[in-house]
């Protein structure tokens, strides 16, 4: 057999999750046409989590992990406040945008990692942080009359507030793992079923209007909930089993281009010179993250995601 042959299942599943992540974006802004940003936030990760709830006793994995403080915490910024945040932001601004805003949430981890967790910028994360840098400033233009902070500040102040959940996110998983060994599969899962509960409540508290429940609204539920969350979840864990963190963090360079391939074609929605260059600086930035993980043989994204 050949050396490379148990790569081929990995690699499929990054294919198939990267298409998944991707796209979702597309069908998060689909589904606001007919629900409220946080009951639709709050359904869909209800509906994901109970789907990893279930499927922890099928694959062999314990049901209750305790640390129970730990997990509502952690759902409450990384599902309550990321989620929220990113689909709010989807309400005024475009998904292609959006999505590129979100996942800048490497840069902010690598200067929020230093003080919370002693972990010093060093190598080709200098460059990146540059590259990132630069790109944010394309993608956002605040010097232009079509910039970002002109036509929708708050859409672009809650995707960029939502990279930063995700990082805080990100730092308070890695305090998790340092404290004691816990599944990843049921953190996601415990952590995503309390964070839901709150979005839901939110969604009640700020009289959203009812949900539309046509046959659209519907797909784009299941599609989110199981095949982007569930199955997309599933997937993240078994990628983090089987090939190095380091080479697992590439799938956050690919789901934002995706993203805007998917929503510039499906959506419409166009992109400006700036937002192209922006893309481009920021996949340069994510590309020397990757390369400088892959060195060092560790992750610098952690283990969660908006999906």
């Amino acid at each position: 057999m050949p050396r490379n042959a148990g790569l081929v299942l990995p690699l499929l599943a990054f294919v198939v999750l990267c298409t998944v992540w991707g796209y979702s974006w597309v069908l998060l802004k689909i589904g606001l046409l007919d629900a409220g940003p946080f009951g639709f936030a709050g359904l869909r990760t209800l509906l994901g989590a109970c789907a990893l709830l279930l499927a922890l006793p099928l694959l062999g994995r314990r049901l209750l992990t305790g640390r129970w403080r730990e997990l509502v915490l952690l759902g409450l910024v990384n599902t309550t406040g990321l989620v929220g945040c990113s689909q709010w932001a989807l309400v005024e601004g475009a998904a292609n945008r959006t999505s590129i805003l979100v996942y800048t949430m490497p840069f902010w981890t690598l200067l929020i990692a230093y003080p919370l967790l002693g972990e010093r910028v060093r190598g080709l994360q200098w460059p990146a942080i540059a590259a990132a840098a630069l790109g944010l400033l394309c993608v956002l233009r605040p010097w232009a009359p079509d910039g970002a902070f002109d036509g929708s500040p708050m859409s672009s102040a809650l995707g960029l507030g939502a990279a930063w959940l995700w990082a805080i996110a990100v730092i308070m998983v890695k305090r998790m793992q340092a404290r004691g060994p816990i599944d990843l599969l049921a953190l996601t899962a415990w952590q995503m079923f309390f964070g839901s509960l709150v979005l839901c409540g939110i969604g009640l508290v700020v009289g959203e209007a009812s949900i539309a429940w046509t046959p659209r609204f519907v797909s784009v539920l299941l599609v989110t909930a199981l095949i982007s969350t569930g199955m997309g979840w599933a997937l993240w864990v078994y990628l983090l089993h089987r090939v190095p963190a380091g080479t697992a963090s590439l799938m956050t360079l690919m789901v934002p281009v995706i993203a805007v391939a998917a929503s510039s074609w499906q959506l419409d929605e166009v992109l400006a010179p700036g937002d192209i260059a922006g893309i481009v600086a920021i996949v340069i930035g994510l590309a020397l993250l990757a390369a400088e993980a892959l060195h060092s043989h560790r992750s610098v994204t952690g283990t969660t995601a908006p999906e």
